[in-house]
C-alpha cells in the first residue's frame, strides 16, 4: 500500500515508525514531516488543512490510505473531502471532530447522554464569566472553547488565577479559540488517557496512558501540550476501562449517531478517576502527543492493521495483541516553552543513539539547517522513548537515551513516570 500521513510532530513520527514496520506498507509519505521522519519516509510540502489540495496530492501519488495525525485538518473537514473523493482515510468527520474543536459541544453531548463529567457553564461575555468565578470560587478549570494546541486549559487553584485566565482568553491569548470559554468545577482524582478506535458502529479499546501536562518537575509550572507519558496507565484497570466504555464512550457514540454523526477514527478520552469511577475531562479526536509515542512503541506494526480495520468498517473482527510490556516517552523542549523560546539551536548526539524496538527518539519540532545538522524548530522538540518489561525498565531506557543527547538549549522533566514506578 501507498500510505500518506498528515502532520509533522512527534505523534506523526511515532505513527510513521509503526506503520513502516508493517509489510503492507510499500511507500510512505509524510506531509510536512520533520528531520526525524525524513529518515524513514518521503516528506512533502503540503497544506494539510486544505482538503482539496490533500485529495489531489493523494490521487496524483497513488495513495491507498491517508492517516490524519493532528486535530486541525480534522476540524477543517479534510477527512470528509478525502471520503468524498473515494480515498480511504483514518480520522473523523468535521462534525464529529467538534468533540475536540468545541469544549461546549462536548458538554452538550454529555448532558444529552448522561455522561459523568464536571458541572460547567459556558460564556461569551467576560464580565459574566468573572461573576460566575467569584460566585463559584476556586479551584476551577477555565477552558478556551476551541482548538488551542493543547494549551487552552488553565487549572486555577485560586480565584485570582481564574480571573487572569479569563482576561487572557478573552484578550486573545488563544485567538478565536478563546472567543467562548467553558468554566468547570475542579475534579479530584487521578487523570489518565483512554484510546478507543471507532468505525461508525463498533468501538475497540486500543490502549491507555498517563501524561504529564505541567512544564516542570513535581507537576509545577504552566500547562503544556505534554511533557511526557507512559503506557499502560496503572489507574485505568480493566474494571475502570469497562466502566468508561459503558458509561462514557458508548453513550457518546450513540448520541452522535442519533444526531447523524457516526464517529470513525480514534477517540481519546481524558478521564479523571476517583475510587475506581471514571469521569470525562475532555475528548480529543486523534492520538495524544506524547501518549502516541509510548503507545506506538508497544503496538508496533499492528497499528496499521487496526487503523485500516477502523477505516474500512471492520473493527468487529479486530483484536489488539498486547505484549506484557511498558512504554515511556520523555519530551525534550526548548527552554522557555510553553512561553517564548528560540529556534535554530543545534542538537547533537542523535546519530549515535540506538533506534530499535526498545529505544527510539521521536522527532517533533526538528529540521535540518544548511549544513545538514539537526536543529530545533519548535517548542516540544524530541520524544525520548523507551520500552521494557516493566515501567521501571522503560523509564531507565528513556532517561539513558536522554542523557546522551547534547542540547544545552533544551530541557526535560526528570520525574516522568516516577509516580507510576
Amino acid at each position: 500500500m501507498n500510505i500518506l500521513i498528515l502532520g509533522g510532530g512527534g505523534r506523526e513520527h511515532a505513527l510513521a515508525w509503526a506503520v513502516k514496520q508493517n509489510p503492507k506498507c510499500a511507500r510512505l509519505i509524510c506531509a510536512p514531516g520533520n528531520a526525524g521522519i525524513a529518515a524513514i519516509a518521503e516528506c512533502a510540502a503540503l497544506d494539510i488543512t486544505n482538503g482539496d489540495a490533500v485529495a489531489e496530492f493523494a490521487r496524483s501519488n497513488g495513495t491507498d490510505f491517508v492517516i490524519i495525525g493532528p486535530e486541525a485538518p480534522l476540524a477543517a473537514g479534510v477527512a470528509d473531502r478525502l471520503r468524498a473523493a473515494g480515498i480511504l482515510c483514518f480520522g473523523p468527520s468535521a462534525k464529529a471532530a467538534r468533540l475536540e474543536a468545541s469544549k461546549g459541544f462536548t458538554k452538550e453531548i454529555c448532558d444529552a447522554a448522561g455522561i459523568p463529567t464536571a458541572p460547567y457553564a459556558r460564556f461569551t461575555d467576560p464580565n459574566a464569566a468573572r461573576t460566575h468565578i467569584r460566585r463559584r470560587g476556586a479551584p476551577v478549570v477555565v477552558k478556551a472553547d476551541g482548538l488551542a494546541a493543547g494549551k487552552g486549559v488553565v487549572v486555577a487553584m485560586t480565584e485570582a488565577d481564574a480571573l487572569s485566565a479569563i482576561d487572557a482568553m478573552f484578550g486573545g491569548a488563544f485567538g478565536a479559540a478563546g472567543a467562548e470559554v467553558v468554566i468547570e468545577d475542579f475534579m479530584e482524582g487521578e487523570e489518565a488517557s483512554f484510546f478507543v478506535l471507532c468505525d461508525g458502529e463498533t468501538a475497540l479499546a486500543v490502549g491507555t496512558a498517563q501524561d504529564h501536562k505541567r512544564a516542570f518537575d513535581g507537576d509545577r509550572g504552566p500547562n503544556t501540550g505534554g511533557m511526557g507519558a507512559y503506557s499502560p496507565a496503572p489507574v485505568l484497570t480493566d474494571a475502570v476501562a469497562d466502566r468508561a466504555m459503558t458509561r462514557i464512550i458508548r453513550p457518546t457514540l450513540a448520541e452522535l449517531a442519533r444526531r447523524g454523526i457516526p464517529y470513525q477514527g480514534v477517540l481519546y478520552a481524558g478521564l479523571m478517576i476517583a475510587d475506581g469511577q471514571p469521569r470525562l475531562v475532555e475528548y480529543n479526536v486523534r492520538f495524544g502527543d506524547p501518549e502516541c509515542q509510548a503507545l506506538m512503541m508497544r503496538l508496533g506494526g499492528q497499528a496499521l492493521d487496526l487503523m485500516l480495520a477502523c477505516a474500512e468498517g471492520g473493527l468487529d473482527g479486530a483484536r489488539v495483541n498486547w505484549a506484557d510490556d511498558h512504554g515511556l516517552s520523555v519530551v525534550m523542549a526548548a527552554k522557555g516553552y510553553p512561553g517564548e523560546y528560540e529556534t535554530g539551536s543545534v542538537i547533537g548526539g542523535l546519530e549515535a543513539l540506538p533506534q530499535d524496538s526498545l529505544h527510539m527518539v521521536f522527532h517533533a519540532g526538528t529540521a535540518r539547517d544548511g549544513g545538514g545538522r539537526i536543529v530545533a524548530s519548535g517548542g516540544r522538540v524530541l520524544g525520548v522513548t523507551g520500552r521494557g518489561g516493566t515501567l521501571a525498565e522503560a523509564r531507565a531506557r528513556a532517561y539513558a537515551l536522554l542523557g546522551r543527547i547534547d542540547w544545552p538549549q533544551g530541557f526535560a522533566r526528570s520525574d516522568i513516570g516516577a509516580r507510576g514506578v
